[in-house]
């Protein structure tokens, strides 16, 4: 399968490199210090589940005279969507398919609203993996899953071929015919833990069992799924509880990628994880208190870093 990974960083670098091993030609979009590492070294991954380099790595700082590929891994932040869309489209044909394992809720959405939505998967992954340094994935976590599905529910053979070839990798791959379920379950978690592990600044260890912090994490995720039913998506019963379970069992080092950016001082995905909560509840008319407390909180310290990356 030929393979462009956009956004070659914690999550599209080391899926990025298990599809290479497995001897699909992947091709990783970078920039900066982390290209010219990658060109020079390769893409080395350090894991819990065993350290590999992928030398040499094809890895391109654009996508001009890459030609068609078969499947697109889109995994840049969720800011810069509408740019990194833009740019993948002269590598598409009808048939190529396009995987965001983005965060937030609408990531599918918002790239096929550029390249069009016949493209598009859902998907929704659960690792816990950061840059080390330029050119090294350090990936932290004992779970590393990916569940993928058509929006309308078919099963069909791309996505049947995708869930193939990330099955062979080794991680847990999964293929749905209810992706929209999984995609809100997952940010049921996710949203939590981001806003939560942002204001607090602690590794999950440290805030998941104090029972005052517990209760935001609870509340921001009754909001969310309360958000869900709104749009008659159908979530578990006890999907909070769930989630809850899952912050229990996970390592404590852990911390959110929203978190770590807010904390380095970059531009973070504020918006797509807290922010659209707010703006789906007042389309909706559901309250989201305790999402909007931590948006506010938050905000300040995203329009900072915004203004320090336009300088």
């Amino acid at each position: 399968m030929k393979i462009a990974v956009i956004g070659s960083g914690s999550v599209g670098g080391y899926y990025g490199g298990l599809l290479a091993q497995q001897g699909h030609a992947v091709t990783f979009l970078a920039r900066g210090a982390h290209l010219e590492a990658i060109r020079k070294n390769g893409l080395q991954i350090k894991s819990v589940h065993g350290n590999f380099t992928v030398k040499p790595a094809t890895v391109v700082e654009s996508l001009a005279g890459l030609g068609p590929v078969d499947m697109v891994l889109f995994c840049i932040k969720t800011y810069d969507t509408e740019r990194a869309a833009e740019s993948i489209r002269p590598i598409l044909t009808p048939e190529t398919a396009v995987l965001s394992l983005q965060n937030g809720i609408d990531a599918a959405d918002c790239v096929g609203r550029v390249v069009g939505m016949a493209h598009m998967l859902g998907a929704a992954t659960w690792i816990a993996s950061a840059i080390e340094s330029p050119g090294v994935i350090s990936q932290v976590s004992a779970f590393r899953r990916i569940v993928l599905g058509e929006l309308d529910g078919r099963i069909t053979p791309r996505a049947q071929a995708i869930y193939e070839a990330l099955k062979a990798t080794g991680i847990t791959a999964e293929l749905t015919d209810n992706i929209l379920k999984v995609l809100w379950t997952k940010f049921v978690f996710i949203a939590a833990v981001s806003g939560v592990g942002a204001l607090t600044r602690l590794e999950m260890g440290d805030y998941r069992a104090v029972p005052e912090t517990r209760g935001l994490l609870t509340g921001i995720m009754r909001e969310v799924e309360a958000l869900a039913r709104a749009q008659s998506v159908t979530l578990d019963e006890d999907v909070v509880e769930k989630s809850l379970a899952f912050i229990d069992a996970s390592a404590p080092s852990i911390k959110a990628s929203m978190q770590r950016d807010i904390e380095t001082g970059h531009v973070s995905e504020l918006e797509a994880i807290i922010g659209i909560i707010g703006r789906k509840g007042r389309e909706l008319g559901i309250l989201t208190p305790f999402s909007d407390v931590v948006y506010a909180a938050l905000i300040p310290i995203d329009l900072k870093a915004r203004r320090g990356a336009s300088a």
